[in-house]
């Protein structure tokens, strides 16, 4: 029995994913597909690989300990064939980056709209979650958060401006609640709790003639999406300590008013960060270029 490479290529993306719909997006099939060649693979190998459930996808044994005989050869392959990349005129491949939500739509998205524009052959993949996650282990080529979130073996590159936040409540609720002028009077009001997916609070900063400032807020509503915090501010439970371009549109149009803006430090970009002893993929070369070259209008407070 003689396989090949392309035998084992459904494998690899089902084991890296645990899904076959997952893997058939990688590899451009379809679910269907990707459990027909599993199939054949596992007849020509006789032995399962696969646990199979209506709800999930998982290694057996031996597909673990085939997994791990093929992943490294699978991933020299794969470096081999970017290194090809700097023999075209223009780049092509996947870039995989992992990022919050919010630093998603203000930041990372209108980025990688350009970016695509300018190397249509580079698909860009982009994943979301509060959570700081093993951007090595989860098989991602970078991440994008604050630089006091990083591991000292990442390196980091500054993506987007520095960072702006705005403090805001509607006029409706400063008609019941007289605005503050200071950091101190936030106990006198409602405010929305931004806390982290640990449980912590988010503390709210300030720096002004007095220096910095950590104010723990209390209020009745608490989440930890800065979507539903600025929804929660919208339909007038409090103050926000909010992302400024959330907000700016409806600063603009009077729907928020801004307050103890003499009280809001301004703060280091996003960083993209990526492992120090890992190959750098052509694609990330490429978008690590861009962002250096490429002046980004994105605004992004936390």
């Amino acid at each position: 029995m003689r396989l090949k490479y392309t035998d084992f290529a459904a494998f690899i993306a089902v084991a890296r994913h645990k899904s076959f719909r997952a893997a058939g997006d990688e590899l451009g099939l379809s679910a269907s597909a990707i459990s027909h060649a599993i199939k054949q693979l596992e007849l020509r190998l006789k032995i399962q690989v696969f646990n199979r459930t209506t709800r999930s996808v998982s290694l057996t044994e031996a597909g673990l300990n085939l997994y791990t005989r093929l992943r490294p050869a699978f991933d020299e392959i794969d470096t081999m064939l970017d290194e090809v990349n700097d023999f075209r005129n223009t780049p092509m491949g996947t870039l995989k980056i992992n990022t919050a939500p919010l630093f998603s739509r203000l930041v990372l998205v209108p980025i990688v709209a350009g970016f695509t524009r300018q190397y249509p052959d580079i698909k860009v993949e982009i994943t979301t979650d509060d959570q700081m996650i093993d951007i090595v282990q989860q098989e991602f080529d970078a991440g994008i958060r604050l630089s006091t979130a990083l591991e000292n073996d990442m390196i980091a590159v500054p993506i987007g401006p520095k960072i702006k936040i705005a403090v805001v409540a509607t006029p409706d609720y400063f008609t019941r609640y007289a605005p503050p002028h200071h950091p101190s009077e936030l106990s006198a009001h409602q405010s929305i709790v931004l806390r982290f997916k640990s449980g912590r609070p988010y503390l709210w900063e300030f720096e002004g003639p007095e220096g910095k400032l950590s104010i723990a807020p209390s209020g009745n509503i608490i989440t930890d999406d800065m979507d539903s915090a600025l929804e929660a501010v919208l339909h007038d439970a409090g103050i926000g300590y909010l992302n400024y371009e959330q907000a700016r549109s409806y600063i603009e149009s009077g729907k928020l008013i801004s307050v103890l803006e003499a009280w809001l430090p301004e703060r280091p970009s996003l960083q993209l960060y990526y492992p120090r002893n890992r190959y750098m993929s052509c694609s990330l070369r490429a978008f690590i270029d861009y962002i250096k070259t490429t002046p980004s209008q994105a605004t992004l407070a936390v």
